[in-house]
């Protein structure tokens, strides 16, 4: 075979090595062929949970990533950045690659973020693309029984009544759902306590059980073992129906205060630009995975359902939040900075 002028071998290049490179050249010059292409995912995957360990996130997000790992025979891990209100961790997932090697678990609090802070580095409906939801767990009005000696919503609504401004309550942050949860109870109870913000539901949980906060509204699924414990006391639960995993606990319509719901839900997202092959499998292998009998157990104990809600349907789910909560930041008047 007589090779061309133009495809002759620079100097100090075999033959044999110059048509092997140009035949692969040739080939991945050719529509539907990609030699390159290598399945996913080929080394680790990082979750990124943009609030605080300990937190109702973390109770979702790490026997999750531990089923995608057997799942995918990769690990996936967990990586916590928390801090105003998730918005930090979501700048960070924001700056990835769209490779398929990072993704964010979420929360109701990203809907949130839009209508709190004035300026945001990311735009969760244009910079990510959703995958599906995780998990929609009720909120739950939990006291230090210690420090707040109520056994039910009620008592609780008369006994902030004669102490206004002496009692405080901890979320995950300004502007999260659970701060505005408490700021929507103050308006519909027409009481005041003291709004105490920290980085990530987690180590205000760990001071209420402490005794340095008196109250919290808090996702079911990171209060449910310390309720269990007795440690914190659940008054209500802020759904229409009560939580299977608590069968005693009544929700707020039976407790005296209906029209009272919040809910604390996780999802997955994933860098806009993403391939859509990976994104495809990795909407099948969040289906799959909670879909185990595993999960299925987890999350019940947790409070919560199994969901089904994938792709552009929990895109429109997520658009429908943005505007609900809108109304609630207008009403309470929490503007911030990024």
């Amino acid at each position: 075979m007589t090779v061309p002028t133009h495809l002759n071998p620079p100097d100090g290049v075999s033959r044999r090595r110059f048509l092997k490179a140009g035949a692969c050249a040739s080939a991945l010059a050719w529509p539907g062929v990609n030699l390159l292409a290598a399945p996913w995912p080929t080394r680790p995957v990082t979750l990124i949970v943009p609030f605080a360990t300990g937190g109702g996130t973390d109770a979702f997000a790490r026997p999750l990533s531990a089923m995608l790992t057997r799942q995918l025979g990769t690990q996936v891990i967990t990586v916590n950045h928390g801090g105003a209100g998730g918005t930090l961790g979501a700048t960070v997932a924001s700056k990835a690659p769209p490779d398929g090697y990072t993704f964010l678990l979420g929360a109701v609090h990203h809907a949130i973020a839009p209508s709190v802070y004035r300026k945001l580095s990311y735009d969760i409906e244009t910079d990510f693309v959703p995958v599906g939801l995780v998990s929609n767990v009720p909120q739950v009005v939990v006291v230090n029984p210690g420090r707040v000696p109520v056994s039910d919503l009620k008592s609780l609504v008369e006994h902030v009544r004669k102490r206004p401004g002496k009692l405080n309550y901890g979320s995950a942050g300004t502007g999260t759902s659970h701060h505005l949860a408490g700021e929507l109870f103050k308006q519909q109870t027409r009481t005041f306590i003291t709004h105490i913000p920290y980085r990530g539901a987690g180590p205000a949980l760990q001071d209420l059980i402490g005794g340095q906060l008196d109250l919290m509204f808090d996702g079911l699924g990171s209060s449910a073992s310390h309720i269990k414990s007795g440690r914190i006391r659940a008054l209500a639960v802020a759904a229409s129906e009560r939580a299977p995993a608590f069968p005693d606990v009544p929700t707020t319509a039976e407790a005296g205060l209906p029209g009272y719901q919040v809910s604390t839900w996780y999802g997955l997202w994933a860098k806009r630009g993403t391939p859509a092959d990976i994104l495809e499998q990795v909407q099948a292998e969040l289906g799959k995975a909670l879909g185990t009998a595993e999960l299925k157990k987890t999350w019940s104990e947790l409070g919560t359902e199994t969901p089904h809600l994938y792709g552009d349907a929990f895109g429109r789910f997520v658009h429908t939040e943005i505007a609900r909560w809108s109304e609630v930041v207008k009403s309470a008047g929490v503007q911030l900075d990024a």
